[in-house]
Order: C-alpha cells, then sequence, then structure tokens
C-alpha cells in the first residue's frame, strides 16, 4: 500500500440512528477501524516482524456487540473516566449527585457513558494522514453533571504509525471533564490468548494505591521496590500474582500511575509494551497526568468476541491516559474542574512499531 485510504460503510442502526464504521489506512499497511456509536476504535490492524497482519485489539463484529458491550471496549469514556467516590460533588458552590454504582462511586460516565452514545463523524483525508472527527454533545444534567458539555475526539492515523487521539471539551456551566481511549490491546494477534508475556516499560517514579473502593487513597507512593516498578521493561504478569494487598485488593493491575503533578501540553511517554513472538511494540505517550493500567482482570472467560474469537480473563490490557481517579475529592490531584469560556485539550499518541524480523 503507497497511499493513504479512508473506506466509509453503513454499520447498521442504534437509538433509531445510523452507525458508520470508518477503516483509515496508511502507506506501511496499518489500518485503524473507527465507529460513530461510543466513538470507539473497533480494530487495529498491524504487521509482525514477519509481515503478518492481525489485528491487535479486542471487540465486536457488528454495532449489537457495542451496544451490549459490559467492558467499554475500545470505546470513549466520559463524562469523567474512572472513579469518583460518593458521587457527591462540589461545584461553584453547589453540590452535584453524580450517578453511583451500588458501591456508592461514580464509575466510567455513569449508567449510560459517552460510550453507549451515537456519535456525529466527519471523515478526512490529507496526503499523509486520514482520521475521524467525532462530537457528542451531553445536556445539561447527564448523568448528574451540570452544563452541556460539547466533546469532540479525532482520531488521525499518520505515516509514522501514530494514531493521534485528541481531545476538546467546552461547557456551558462549571463542571467536570475526565476522557480517556479504553481500547483493549492483545500485541500478539491471536484473540483470546493471555497478555501476561507482554513486556511493560512504564519510566514512571509513582503510582496510586486505592482503598477497597478501587479509588486512590489520596496518597502518591513510590514504585520502588514494588510490583508496580516497570521502570525497566518486565513481563506483565511476572508479579500479577504476588501477595500484594494492593494487587489483591484489585484482582491484578487496575491502577493509575503518575506521569506528572501538574497540567501541562507537554507530550510525555506514558508507557511501551511488546509482544517478544510477534515483534510488535504499542509506544504510548500523552498530555495526560496520568494513565492507568487495566490488565483485563474482570473479562470473563469466553466473552464473545470478533470473527467468532471468545476473549479469556486477561486477555487484553490497557493503558488509559487520563487525570487521576478522584480528582474531585483531592484538591492535591491536577483538577479536572472545566468553566464556561475554556476549552479542555488533551492529547494521546498510539505509536506502532514494527520490528525486523
Amino acid at each position: 500500500m503507497s497511499v493513504n485510504t479512508i473506506t466509509v460503510k453503513n454499520w447498521g442502526i442504534a437509538e433509531s440512528k445510523d452507525i458508520v464504521l470508518y477503516q483509515l489506512q496508511n502507506k506501511n499497511g496499518i489500518s485503524i477501524a473507527i465507529t460513530n456509536y461510543g466513538a470507539s476504535i473497533q480494530a487495529i490492524n498491524v504487521p509482525d516482524k514477519d509481515g503478518n497482519v492481525a489485528d491487535i485489539t479486542l471487540g465486536y463484529d457488528d454495532v449489537e456487540g457495542y451496544v451490549n458491550d459490559p467492558y467499554y471496549t475500545g470505546a470513549i469514556v466520559g463524562r469523567f473516566a474512572n472513579r469518583i467516590a460518593g458521587g457527591l460533588v462540589t461545584l461553584d458552590g453547589e453540590q452535584h449527585q453524580l450517578t453511583v454504582k451500588p458501591g456508592g462511586f461514580h464509575h466510567h460516565g455513569g449508567a449510560v457513558g459517552f460510550n453507549k452514545k451515537v456519535w456525529q463523524a466527519k471523515h478526512f483525508a490529507q496526503k499523509d494522514k486520514t482520521g475521524v472527527t467525532l462530537e457528542y454533545i451531553s445536556p445539561d444534567g447527564e448523568e448528574g453533571f451540570p452544563g452541556e458539555l460539547a466533546t469532540t475526539v479525532t482520531y488521525t492515523l499518520n505515516n509514522k504509525n501514530q494514531l493521534v487521539v485528541d481531545f476538546k471539551a467546552k461547557t456551558t456551566k462549571t463542571t467536570l471533564v475526565n476522557l480517556t481511549q479504553h481500547a483493549y490491546f492483545n500485541l500478539s494477534g491471536v484473540a483470546g490468548s493471555s497478555i501476561l508475556d507482554h513486556e511493560l516499560m512504564m519510566p514512571l517514579q509513582s503510582y496510586l494505591p486505592v482503598n477497597q473502593m478501587q479509588v486512590p487513597n489520596g496518597t502518591v507512593t513510590p514504585v520502588d521496590g514494588t510490583p508496580f516498578d516497570f521502570r525497566k521493561a518486565t513481563a506483565i504478569g511476572e508479579r500479577i500474582g504476588h501477595d500484594n494487598e494492593q494487587l489483591v485488593l484489585s484482582a491484578g493491575y487496575d491502577h493509575s500511575w503518575v506521569i506528572k503533578e501538574t497540567d501541562s501540553a507537554q507530550v510525555l511517554m506514558a508507557g511501551s509494551v511488546k509482544d517478544p513472538k510477534s515483534g510488535r511494540v504499542l509506544n504510548v505517550y500523552t498530555t495526560e497526568p496520568a494513565v492507568h493500567l487495566y490488565t483485563g482482570n474482570f473479562i470473563e472467560d469466553n466473552s464473545p468476541g470478533k470473527n467468532g474469537a471468545s476473549y479469556m480473563h486477561r486477555s487484553g490490557f490497557c493503558l488509559e491516559t487520563q487525570h487521576y481517579p478522584d480528582a474531585p475529592n483531592r484538591a492535591h490531584f491536577p483538577s479536572t474542574v472545566l468553566k464556561p469560556g475554556e476549552i479542555f485539550t488533551s492529547q494521546t499518541i498510539f505509536e506502532f512499531i514494527i520490528a525486523a524480523s
């Protein structure tokens, strides 16, 4: 493939609206499929060290799979990714009760988050890149959040083998915003296989321990001497079964690591993952202050997937770039407050490296 292409096809109906699938392809043979249901990544096809192309993400063959999906697979999560303890927040002196789960915490946008919305989409093609811009306007009061929030996410595939994800959001009232892309990766390209042999490197000095609610307890803890130290490339599964209080509490890795302690537009590395068998490498860079590693601890065995595959426990991992969980309750965490007249922006880059055989 010597040129960049984009193809568009009708993919069904949801919420009485047309669902569309956009396939982006670059000149190096990488292709990425995006749907306007949940602004989700449906597939990422990448060659291995021998040139064999395979899909390295979990997902579904049709829109019904995403409508019924319980795992936020490939979707945009919002208005607020991750957890807020109690769900009661104070903004401009007014209290707002967000939708909470039975455990007493707000989670991933509420009962019907951005992952279950139909987004408006426009695609574009330029000389060295193709992409899709999707928009969702969340009404004032949705899931308890004040203000009408207009959110756009732009996916751009370039010839550097990068998928660039750009967020923008603006509000009519002071509100909270914490957005993330929730793709599950398995770099082997073998659907349903374990990701525990994937080698993870995160050049990060500290992480956020959680309490029984799996909400950060407010401390920022050095990774040194803990199973959370990935400053040197280590197999994800090497220490995941250790008798560590935090690992037991979360049934594996389901924690945020600190990239930076204040907001800035600086793009820094969140992590790098290599599948030693296929040679595929994923590098993740972001402007966000944290990255949340989730190792598919709650994927049920034999969950239905693409092309007749069955996904298994820990057959996908997520590197969710975001702000710190529970930030509204922790004044020392980078703020997730967005005011009228301000524009929230965020960028994450997923870079795919194809190792030579």
